[in-house]
């Protein structure tokens, strides 16, 4: 069975600073579904935005932000606990930091039990460990976090679900006539360079770090593809009907050479 790695941000998860109930559970549909296929591991952010439903706190601060995820972690898990009860699927927390990376025990450790969950039909739940973390512990963003996730767990695909339908190649906000790459086996020179400038003010990610993961799975010959979290369909037709509507695929190299 194929192994695949769903990332979903916090601008698709959350609403005013709350759950967004329905289309987390709208994700939870698709994981359901998605399961059925494949082996999936969930990248969830969502912790902080939570936790300020409980706490008015000022993320910008290190202690903030700690304790807005502390608090919300609990609540993050518990609104999947429900609704992932509901389609009778088993769930678990992987919280993990930059250092499980860099140690090969470490990593070897968190690849066994993701491997353990899997086996058991557990759905693995990973985030970021932004409490007990310091700044040079952190990745900073789940987007770059799953991508080292997909590759540490073997995963075949990485899936990044955010506010947007792919990358385009200008901002289309800025732009009426953008037009979305559907394909990309190298990123544009310079991309990597630009400015993070997140949509939602609990999001760490934007553009740019959905760029980045997709640069370090390409170069290590896997493959990502990011659409919208919003409206799911996209996702669905690409895989569970393999066709690619609407989205971005970042493919490496050596994939476009064994089509030849």
């Amino acid at each position: 069975m194929k192994r695949i790695v769903i990332k979903v941000g916090s601008a698709v998860l959350t609403h005013k600073n709350k759950i967004a109930k329905e289309r987390m559970l709208n994700l939870v549909y698709f994981i359901a579904k998605l399961k059925k296929e494949y082996d999936v591991v969930l990248v969830t952010s969502g912790a902080v935005a939570a936790g300020y439903s409980a706490l008015k706190l000022d993320k910008s601060k290190d202690i903030g932000k700690k304790a807005l995820a502390a608090a919300g972690q609990p609540i993050l898990m518990t609104s999947y606990k429900k609704k992932f009860d509901m389609f009778e699927i088993d769930t678990a927390q992987i919280l993990l930091t930059e250092d499980d990376f860099d140690s090969r025990k470490r990593t070897k450790m968190f690849q066994d039990i993701i491997d353990a969950h899997l086996a058991h039909d557990i759905l693995p739940i990973v985030n970021e460990n932004d409490i007990t973390s310091t700044p040079e512990q952190l990745f900073g963003d789940n987007d770059q976090l799953s991508a080292n996730v997909a590759h540490a767990v073997k995963a075949d695909l990485l899936i990044i679900l955010s506010d947007i339908d792919g990358y385009y190649d200008k901002n289309p906000q800025e732009f009426p006539d953008a037009k979305i790459y559907k394909v990309l086996h190298e990123l544009p020179e310079g991309v990597l360079d630009d400015e993070s400038t997140p949509n939602d003010p609990f999001a760490t990610g934007g553009i740019v770090t959905k760029l980045k993961a997709a640069a370090f799975m390409m170069k290590y010959g896997r493959k990502m593809f990011l659409t919208n979290g919003f409206d799911l369909s996209a996702a669905e037709s690409f895989l569970l009907e393999k066709k690619h509507t609407l989205g971005t695929l970042f493919e490496p190299k050596i994939e476009k050479e064994k089509e030849k």
